[in-house]
């Protein structure tokens, strides 16, 4: 029940239905003792500059940016990164920044390959801007030997667009678990998923609106106790 103490944070998309934020999001604020509420936001693109406007009036603590609003969100904001996926409501200002790449923080490597051109993407090349860049409306197909990690950031899901081996690492994006995931761990890669992905940039965003560390494990359980419906 929300009551009129509750604090609010939303997650703007098109679609939002299947994210599996809310329930992770919410297990995170009861755990931390909290009495906020995450909520799906559908946000038609057209529509995009009103939501942003609602989340003062309605009283929101922030929101998470998901596709296809991310460039736009960054570009509406003037915010200092080209992709957006977290909001703060913060001294009557909306701030925005990425937790996307925030999986690459426990990670140790050389050489990074990034797969993709969308808002996901740009984060991490971003924060990776010596990687290698490829999407099929650039440089393809994708050449990933010298690679020590591997940045799927597609929807694709059938498609094998990349053949990994041992002593490398697969950050696959989407989830289930894609194609290109279920072969690189055959071949001996290592694969942090996209439920991996999710916790890492949730828990972030997390900590941005709440200013407490966010309860990993916690959000983790409840995301992988949905695991089945994602299969």
């Amino acid at each position: 029940m929300i009551s009129g103490e509750t604090r609010l944070v939303g997650l703007l998309g098109d679609p939002v239905s299947g994210s599996l934020s809310p329930p992770m999001q919410n297990a995170a604020f009861a755990a931390r003792g909290l009495d906020w509420t995450y909520v799906p936001l559908a946000v038609p693109a057209e529509r995009l500059e009103d939501a942003l406007r609602g989340l003062f009036a309605l009283g929101f603590a922030g929101a998470n940016v998901t596709t296809p609003h991310k460039l736009a969100v960054a570009t509406l904001l003037g915010a200092g990164t080209p992709s957006v996926n977290t909001l703060v409501v913060r001294d009557g200002r909306l701030h925005g920044s990425s937790t996307d790449s925030a999986i690459l923080a426990d990670l140790q490597f050389d050489r990074a390959a990034i797969i993709g051109d969308g808002g996901a993407a740009i984060a991490f090349a971003e924060s990776l801007p010596q990687a290698a860049r490829f999407s099929r409306r650039g440089n393809w197909p994708p050449d990933v030997r010298d690679a020590d990690v591997v940045v799927n950031a597609t929807s694709e899901r059938d498609e094998i667009l990349v053949e990994l081996r041992a002593g490398q690492t697969l950050v696959d994006l989407p989830y289930p678990r894609t194609a290109t995931a279920r072969a690189a761990q055959a071949a001996g890669a290592r694969v942090l998923d996209g439920f991996d992905v999710l916790v890492a940039q949730g828990a972030a965003a997390f900590r941005l609106w709440t200013g407490l560390p966010a309860p990993v494990d916690v959000m983790r359980a409840a995301i992988r106790c949905r695991t089945a419906d994602y299969a």
